[in-house]
């Protein structure tokens, strides 16, 4: 089934991002661990797929979080990408994902225990939801920047953004709606001792 769709892509494109962008927003409006609307039936695509589906949507996706006006996410999709194809991540609501790191977290991904990113490492993940029956849109952008020293010690110096698809701030722990994502570093305390930092699925990391 999921075959078909991918031949029908072109042709139900703008149609499924619409009506996917009203679902995702008005999912997106809750708060806590739900704060992204975990999907429940995300469909199982080849790497090959996911990257067909990512490509159609990337440039799409680039405009609409450029919207958001931050600085420190201009033209993030030509950072260093960890991953070989877009991977579905549990902690970012059953979405696929992409790994990017801005050339401050040259160690992003081989981190020993103990060690950290420098100050100015950004991690950002664009997300797109794949559903099952063969819903597709763009989802939000996560993003981590590690502050100086001593900046934010409630986040261990870490800055936590989402930002959604069509560029509005879902929060910032750093400004705006701060509440709204402070269950990001709730949820990155459990690999606490790779500062803070989810790694890239082994069979999705470059060069594998």
């Amino acid at each position: 089934m999921f075959v078909r769709f991918i031949r029908l892509f072109p042709t139900f494109l703008a149609a499924l991002f619409v009506v996917g962008l009203a679902a995702y927003q008005a999912g997106a409006q809750s708060s806590g661990e739900d704060a992204h609307l975990a999907i429940e039936n995300p469909a199982e695509l080849s790497k090959e797929e996911a990257l067909g589906i990512y490509k159609s949507l990337q440039r799409r996706m680039e405009r609409g979080y450029a919207a958001a006006q931050l600085d420190l996410l201009m033209n993030y999709q030509a950072w260093p990408l960890f991953n070989d194809a877009p991977y579905i991540s549990a902690t970012h609501g059953q979405r696929y994902v992409n790994s990017y790191a801005n050339r401050m977290a040259h160690n992003y991904g081989t981190l020993a225990e103990g060690e950290k990113l420098p100050m100015g490492s950004v991690l950002a993940k664009d997300s797109v939801t794949v559903t099952d029956e063969g819903n597709v849109h763009p989802g939000a952008l996560f993003v981590m920047e590690k502050l100086a020293e001593g900046t934010s010690p409630e986040t261990a110096d870490w800055r936590y953004i989402m930002v959604m698809p069509d560029g509005s701030l879902f929060g910032d722990t750093m400004g705006a709606r701060s509440d709204a994502v402070v269950y990001c570093h709730d949820c990155h305390e459990a690999v606490a001792d790779r500062d803070y930092t989810f790694f890239v699925p082994e069979e999705y990391v470059v060069g594998n």
